[in-house]
């Protein structure tokens, strides 16, 4: 199977960069998870597909839009009412519900190939975060696990708190670039190191 390129690689540039003589107060980096889905339940289904969510990947995940879990090579969240992402650092996670998403339940779309996952972690990562979405990125208002779902201008996006300082990303491959750029612009004023 031929290597999956990044749309970040003309831009990708390991090491640190910006105002980092007093230290570097943010990391950046691609994560690139081998399975990204978006699933779907229809209306009256959605108990039943966070069910079938726990049993095919043992997460257990909350009822609600915004609520999720993230550890180990897993991570999953509800950015919509019934809508779910979820992520594995292996590929194949699609055929894994194959016969567990029936058309009564709702649906599966395989996103892996599709959108970027950039992760931005450090002290001042809610400070640039909250440069780009009019989000409230502290802790108690964004737990960890959560997500939610939102854009900068036209630019799509799920973000994850994945961490206490720690947030991931997924764009659309044809924006990762542009978004990409945009975010160590933002990040030079704190420093930041591209990993």
């Amino acid at each position: 199977m031929p290597e999956r390129q990044s749309p970040l690689e003309p831009d990708y540039h390991p090491g640190s960069h910006g105002n980092f003589e007093h230290g570097v107060d943010v990391i950046l980096s691609e994560t690139r998870p081998g399975s990204i889905l978006q699933l779907a339940a229809w209306p009256g289904e959605e108990k039943r597909l966070i069910e079938i969510i726990r049993k095919v990947t043992g997460l257990a995940l909350p009822d609600g839009a915004g609520g999720g879990v993230s550890g180990g090579a897993r991570a999953a969240f509800g950015f919509a009412p019934g809508k779910f992402t979820l992520v594995d650092e292996a590929e194949g996670l699609a055929q894994a519900f194959a016969g567990s998403i029936t058309p009564a339940v709702g649906t599966l779309t395989d996103l892996s190939h599709g959108r970027t996952a950039i992760r931005i972690a450090g002290p001042k990562a809610e400070w640039v975060m909250a440069k780009f979405f009019a989000i409230d990125f502290a802790l108690p208002a964004f737990p960890l696990g959560a997500g939610r779902s939102t854009n900068h201008h036209d630019i799509f996006a799920q973000i994850q708190r994945s961490g206490a300082d720690q947030f991931d990303i997924y764009v659309f491959r044809s924006f990762a670039r542009s978004f990409w750029k945009a975010l160590c612009h933002a990040s030079e004023e704190v420093g930041y190191e591209v990993q």
